[in-house]
């Protein structure tokens, strides 16, 4: 398995909180925890944006995509919006995470709390070309639904 070392930056509200990990060998994403001072409620159909305490430093064609965490939203109903992130190798500020809370009931977000997946990956450029027609394929224009329901 590729590994590649990425520089991290602990903001001071990230203070005693434990740095990005790997939960499995096979895991592919990194958790991201909360690093609010104060527990933060967030109301059924209400949106948060949570901070995480970190920056990090990517190399150059590389990007860190932002996902839910399975076990929130099934137990819970908390998501994440604007899913996948796209955190760009040129960013360098604070890594926060849309919340939201598509359940019955309040959700707690207390510090610490595991509330994104990260994953790393390669980015490939397009360099995009103008051409009169596109090549056919059996599918052609056929949209949303083409194929059934």
């Amino acid at each position: 398995m590729k590994e590649l070392e990425i520089e991290i930056q602990q903001h001071p509200h990230f203070k005693g909180l434990e740095v990005p990990a790997y939960q499995t060998e096979g895991s592919s994403g990194f958790d991201l925890v909360a690093a609010n001072e104060e527990p933060i409620m967030i109301c059924p159909g209400q949106r948060v944006l949570i901070p995480t305490g970190i920056s990090i430093s990517l190399p150059l064609g590389y990007e860190v995509q932002i996902r839910p965490r399975s076990g929130l939203a099934l137990r819970h109903g908390v998501t994440l919006l604007n899913t996948p992130g796209t955190i760009d190798s040129d960013y360098r500020g604070e890594i926060k995470v849309i919340m939201i809370n598509l359940g019955q009931e309040d959700f707690k977000v207390t510090r610490g709390t595991r509330i994104a997946q990260a994953v790393l990956a390669e980015v490939v450029k397009a360099r995009f070309i103008s051409v009169d027609n596109l090549t056919e394929t059996l599918r052609g224009s056929g949209g949303f639904g083409h194929t059934g329901f």
